[in-house]
């Protein structure tokens, strides 16, 4: 199987982890106010504790296969991108790998918190609470609540690939409207609505970045 072939697969793995963690997201989390600014941190410890394995699956699904298949992703769209880009690939596949570090580090950071919820919760809920808290920040610092890298990325090779025709306009201009929305997260005031947009948006690029790939490598 062929890099960009590959390339391909994992840009269809990232779509579906979107999807999965959407989809938890909105049904099982929602009622503690997950991924809002209204999020119930002792909610969440209590559910850390009695269902970890949930919160386990979720932030391995969203971070670490979404890492580990963007890093391909990211290396296939390069290696695509390349004959006609020369550096420029170079400097939007730095970008890509930037991203899909922090994305991975906050899934390990994630994955320790809820661990550290289940052991501390027995004795004492008030801490586990505090600590998911902290932890939880730091998570969202890397990747988690905001989607500057990401965008940068996204924005890059779709500009990078309009530029030199090496994407088609279906995947480009849907790209650079994700990537401005990803940037726009750095307002306050519109960051959540931005990073829902950002978040659709990605869904639906990975997908059509998918089928570009696959069909490169079928006429390659």
């Amino acid at each position: 199987m062929t890099l960009i072939r590959t390339g391909g697969y994992a840009a269809f793995t990232c779509a579906a982890t979107y999807l999965f963690g959407f989809t938890l997201l909105v049904t099982v989390l929602a009622p503690m106010g997950y991924g809002t600014k209204e999020i119930d941190i002792d909610a969440v410890a209590a559910f850390i504790y009695r269902s970890p394995g949930i919160i386990t699956v979720w932030n391995t699904a969203i971070y670490i296969v979404n890492g580990l298949a963007l890093l391909v992703l990211v290396v296939a769209l390069s290696d695509h991108l390349r004959p006609g880009s020369g550096p420029w690939a170079q400097l939007a596949q730095a970008m890509g790998v930037v991203w899909a570090t922090l994305v991975l580090g906050a899934g390990m950071i994630a994955n320790v918190a809820t661990e550290r919820v289940v052991a501390i919760y027995v004795t004492s809920p008030q801490d586990a609470a505090a600590l998911w808290e902290i932890l939880h920040s730091v998570e969202l610092g890397l990747g988690g609540g905001n989607e500057i890298a990401g965008a940068a990325w996204i924005l890059c090779v779709s500009s990078l690939g309009a530029a030199k025709a090496a994407l088609p306009r279906r995947v480009t201009y849907p790209g650079m409207i994700t990537g401005l929305a990803g940037l726009a997260t750095l307002v306050p005031s519109v960051a959540d609505s931005a990073g829902a947009v950002f978040g659709l948006g990605a869904i639906l690029w990975f997908l059509l970045v998918g089928r570009v790939l696959l069909r490169a490598s079928d006429s390659g």
